[in-house]
């Protein structure tokens, strides 16, 4: 495993001193909780359509794209528990350093960790909400023996409370990143490609008001020769780990 570079986390750390800090995530702060990325070699697009998870799709088949997403999300995710990452960034917020957390991801394990600001771009797969009436729920609520599962209020059709293909982005969680990303004046990247749209915007919004930005990746990403300032390269649990040493010292 590559280590990430000690002057480099160095670098990155006097980057973020002292500074109003959002945190921004992707895939890659969850690949060490066994979670596999959607892109990329070995992703979950490289298995399976992605047109299977078009809002269309779901409501012509409901049952099909339910039996889908109980084996890709809940059998998965469901097992899932945050790693050094996570828990790093959780700590990094009890300390005040981090502000909050925009995330792409959808396996809620920011808060499982313990991170209590968290605006979720993507939805979670940890609640589910009813076509019918817009109630939302907890996993745990619904009947998942049955396929597919009935709102327990108004018995419509539920769905995972996650954006598909062809569906909008929440407009709190939308507006409430990007109020973030103009108010902080640092801007932590993790494991984020920079190829979504719209959420790669936020670590743009946040730049173009002034933040200095450190980026985390195995690998460079869009972001990284157009607005990373530091970019520290290696797994993020060992790096954030890292950094939140130094930042807490």
């Amino acid at each position: 495993m590559l280590f990430p570079d000690p002057q480099r986390l160095k670098q990155a750390a006097e980057a973020l001193r002292g500074r109003r800090i959002m945190a921004f995530t992707g895939a890659g702060i969850s690949v060490e909780s066994g979670i596999a990325p959607f892109r990329g070699p070995g992703g979950l697009w490289s298995r399976i359509d992605p047109a299977r998870f078009e809002i269309s799709a779901f409501h012509a088949d409901p049952a099909g794209s339910w039996a889908l997403i109980q084996e890709i999300f809940f059998d998965t995710l469901g097992r899932a528990e945050p790693n050094a990452a996570h828990r790093a960034l959780a700590e990094l917020e009890r300390a005040d350093r981090v502000l909050g957390v925009v995330t792409q991801n959808i396996d809620g394990l920011h808060q499982a960790a313990g991170s209590r600001v968290v605006y979720e771009f993507h939805g979670n797969t940890r609640r589910l909400r009813c076509l019918s009436c817009d109630r939302t729920f907890a996993l745990a609520e619904a009947d998942l023996s049955r396929l597919p599962p009935a709102c327990p209020s108004c018995k419509g059709l539920l769905k995972p409370d996650i954006i598909f293909f062809g569906e909008a982005i929440p407009l709190e969680a939308q507006a409430a990143s990007m109020a973030l990303a103009k108010f902080c004046d640092a801007c932590l990247i993790v494991g984020s490609t920079g190829e979504v749209l719209p959420a790669a915007y936020v670590p743009q919004e946040a730049r173009r008001h002034g933040a200095v930005v450190v980026e985390v990746n195995v690998a460079p990403s869009q972001f990284t020769e157009r607005i990373t300032d530091v970019f520290v390269q290696g797994p993020a649990g060992a790096a954030l780990s890292a950094l939140a040493r130094l930042l807490l010292d």
